[in-house]
């Protein structure tokens, strides 16, 4: 708690020596903060959700969902038929040119699928992608899809991380190339890239009058990584910020409470959640391969108080490895209430009457991440903690593994249970577990072309996950917004602001 209040302490500092400043509407620039740092900005090859924001305004995809409904609209394509069940055909939309002028055409679609697809292009987040066996050009403006292996979360997929890209451009430059110069059909095109640090878009006045997304209100969009939330309040005061997420709970009531700016809480679909070596990657005496010891530390953390006193807002303790709008994410599982005293008898039970020793890592929320370590303390649990950059720690878990981490995974906002538990379950480089009944009852989940097996499925794989504590669910998080008030914003519950739909009062 030393640390809360040491940034509260900075908090308040800044709030008295601040007044605060209106937008200038003006220059029609909307000045934004990205608290962790941007180094790729193309959309295959970055898993941040800095990265997802700024797909959704730079490229559109074949298909969108529309945050509120939940319905799916044709943008690039106008309308899609299953010919059969690994089988899609698309009818495009004619008229759309790229930001550098490239018209749009099957050619683009072809070549991106094809492109990501191939497992070899090293697509960073695969499970988006790897569905897609490839696409061919049937006429200028219609494409087939081939699917692997039946997918029904296709559609969902297409809505969401599958951007368009323009082929010719695309293959001179490559991906480094579209991380520093990037083009799109999107509603906003890039003017500059400083990665990690500072970009900058303008609304593209070309932008196809048809798409779904509606067109863009606000001219310029500045964006800069400022990961100091004490500097983000100061800008904010001055002028020089407009827009700021991911508000700390105690300074967005604190912001809040003054009149100054509008201050938003809405829950997001991202989850909390510790990974446990259950495997043995890290060492066959690794602890954490007993199923005893996952369930002692899933006693010994109190994850209620963790949420009331630490997230607020919407946030919320959850049990299954999964968001709960996800389809298919089973609530009905085991759970492990808070209970000290059965976490130490666990641990006795396993072998380890005095307690044990393990490493752990986190990369984000530092002070999540030692109350829990604070909990784990009282139990007998000694930690050697480590905070990593993300990057960093998800290199070590794909390489090396670890013994035990705390993490988060925001599902890229795909409102489907293969997003969170099928990407983490299926024997891939972040599987922890390598559990091969898991793995042969998510295979079926993931392909069945029937609902009411899919929800079968997925429920036996949760279910198993939580009765042997493969891994501990933690709590869903929620984001605090703080901006103008001159600025007309509503946040979405799927964690991905919209900046081409926000606009000037």
């Amino acid at each position: 708690m030393k640390q809360i209040l040491k940034g509260a302490g900075v908090f308040a500092l800044v709030l008295a020596a601040s007044g605060a400043a209106q937008a200038d509407k003006a220059s029609d620039t909307l000045n934004i903060a990205f608290t962790k740092e941007l180094e790729n900005v193309d959309s295959f090859y970055n898993s941040a959700r800095e990265g997802v924001i700024l797909q959704r305004s730079i490229w559109d995809g074949l298909i969108y969902r529309d945050p509120y409904s939940g319905e799916y609209r044709g943008n690039l394509a106008t309308d899609w038929t299953w010919v059969d069940d690994v089988t899609l055909d698309l009818n495009l939309r004619e008229g759309v040119t790229f930001h550098n002028g490239e018209p749009f055409d099957a050619d683009d679609v072809v070549a991106t699928v094809n492109w990501v697809a191939d497992e070899k292009n090293g697509v960073k987040t695969q499970r988006n992608v790897n569905w897609m066996k490839s696409a061919e050009k049937l006429e200028q403006f219609k494409v087939r899809i081939h699917l692997k292996d039946p997918f029904p979360a296709a559609i969902e997929y297409l809505a969401g991380p599958v951007s368009i890209y323009p082929n010719e451009y695309y293959a001179k430059v490559g991906p480094t190339g579209m991380g520093l110069n990037p083009v799109g059909t999107g509603p906003y095109k890039v003017v500059s890239v400083e990665p990690g640090k500072h970009f900058v878009l303008e609304k593209y006045e070309n932008y196809h009058k048809d798409s779904p997304k509606g067109q863009p209100k606000i001219g310029h969009l500045d964006i800069r990584t400022i990961p100091d939330f004490n500097t983000q309040a100061a800008e904010l005061f001055s002028g020089g910020l407009d827009w700021i997420w991911q508000v700390p709970p105690d300074q967005a009531e604190s912001l809040g409470a003054m009149g100054s700016f509008t201050v938003a809480n809405e829950s997001t679909m991202r989850i909390g959640y510790l990974t446990f070596d259950g495997a043995g990657r890290t060492g066959a005496g690794n602890p954490l391969t007993k199923k005893l010891v996952r369930q002692a530390i899933s006693h010994a953390i109190d994850r209620k108080t963790i949420v009331a006193a630490l997230l607020k807002g919407n946030s919320r303790v959850v049990n299954s490895f999964c968001f709960p709008s996800q389809f298919g994410c089973e609530q009905d599982v085991t759970t492990y209430d808070y209970d000290p005293q059965k976490a130490k008898e666990l641990l006795a039970e396993a072998g380890y009457p005095d307690g044990l020793e393990i490493d752990f890592y986190a990369y984000r929320n530092r002070e999540y991440a030692e109350a829990m370590l604070g909990y784990l303390e009282a139990v007998g649990i000694k930690t050697n903690f480590k905070l990593l950059q993300y990057s960093a720690l998800r290199e070590l878990t794909m390489k090396e593994g670890v013994p035990m981490s705390f993490q988060t995974w925001g599902s890229y906002s795909i409102n489907d249970a293969s997003a969170s538990v099928s990407q983490y379950f299926k024997f891939g480089s972040l599987d922890t577990t390598q559990d091969q009944q898991i793995k042969d009852w998510l295979d079926v989940a993931d392909s069945s072309v029937d609902p009411e097996k899919r929800k079968e499925y997925y429920s036996k794989a949760l279910k198993r996950i939580a009765d042997e504590a493969f891994w501990l669910p933690l709590f869903s998080y929620n984001a605090n917004y703080v901006f103008t008030q001159d600025l007309d914003y509503a946040p979405t519950t799927d964690a991905i602001p919209r900046f081409f739909q926000m606009s000037w009062k």
